[in-house]
């Protein structure tokens, strides 16, 4: 009889899965991402709500402006970029909202709907306006391919059996909570940007590169960026294979490879 129960779950799980598999915007990637854009985004402002009210967020500032500014420009540059290939519905529900936290991480991370945040201690290894792009277009590709939705859907059917978001919330709230932040990369960690998967890390190098040329910004600047991560980490790289995102070379190099496709995009302005 267990063994029966076990058989009818495994299929009901295989069907779950199958059914609600997704393609990965622009990219074409199959992926298990089965949570409601409306529900994450309204999980999503209220969290940001709640860190805006708990943090530290600078405004008037050079540095908020510059902020503002590139994620306007970048957020154009995804509008176009999805408007052209037929996907702008996948941005509906989005307010995108752009700000600068004084904290020393070294950091940035967008939630779903388009909510961005860059912590003051990524700036210096930014160095200017281009490098601010370079973050500001992989962070925002990142909430374009769903990655959040697919690690927070993987979650949910770890922990909790794949239950729906809403009834997670409802019965454990706290739990689901630090789940989603946890998905979206928000949080402190010293000397790097906190790692999605290699997978997801190589999405989001790739699509960021487009937008932020889109948005004329040159691509060049983000091999450039990576290697001024790699010297802040004093030279000690994890080696790949015990790694949860690309070696810093690979990364370097793979983004180097990808500068011609993205330079067909390239909008100097």
């Amino acid at each position: 009889m267990k063994q029966k129960v076990l058989k009818i779950f495994s299929l009901l799980l295989l069907v779950v899965i199958t059914s609600t598999c997704k393609k990965v915007p622009i990219t074409g990637r199959k992926q298990l991402a089965f949570i409601p854009a409306s529900e994450l985004n309204t999980l999503s402002f209220s969290q940001y709500q709640q860190i805006k009210e708990k943090e530290q967020v600078i405004t008037g500032t050079p540095e908020a402006k510059m902020v503002e500014r590139v994620g306007r420009r970048i957020q154009k540059a995804v509008e176009d970029y999805m408007a052209m290939n037929n996907q702008s519905h996948l941005l509906r529900g989005f307010e995108w909202e752009f700000i600068l936290i004084k904290n020393d991480a070294v950091n940035a991370w967008c939630m779903p709907g388009g909510k961005v945040a860059f912590y003051t201690g990524i700036l210096p290894v930014c160095q200017n306006e281009e490098g601010v792009a370079v973050v500001m277009g992989h962070e925002v590709a990142h909430a374009i391919a769903q990655h959040g939705n697919e690690r927070m859907s993987q979650a949910l059917l770890q922990q909790f059996g794949g239950v729906a978001l809403a009834i997670a919330l409802r019965d454990k709230p706290s739990e689901t909570q630090a789940m989603f932040l946890a998905a979206y990369g928000v949080g402190t960690t010293l000397g790097a940007l906190l790692p999605f998967s290699r997978l997801h890390e190589s999405e989001a190098d790739r699509l960021g590169l487009i937008f932020m040329a889109m948005a004329g910004y040159h691509p060049d600047a983000a091999p450039k960026f990576w290697e001024r991560m790699a010297r802040l980490k004093g030279g000690t790289v994890t080696p790949e294979f015990l790694s949860t995102h690309p070696s810093d070379q690979r990364r370097i190099n793979d983004l180097n490879a990808a500068i011609p496709e993205a330079l067909k995009y390239y909008k100097p302005q």
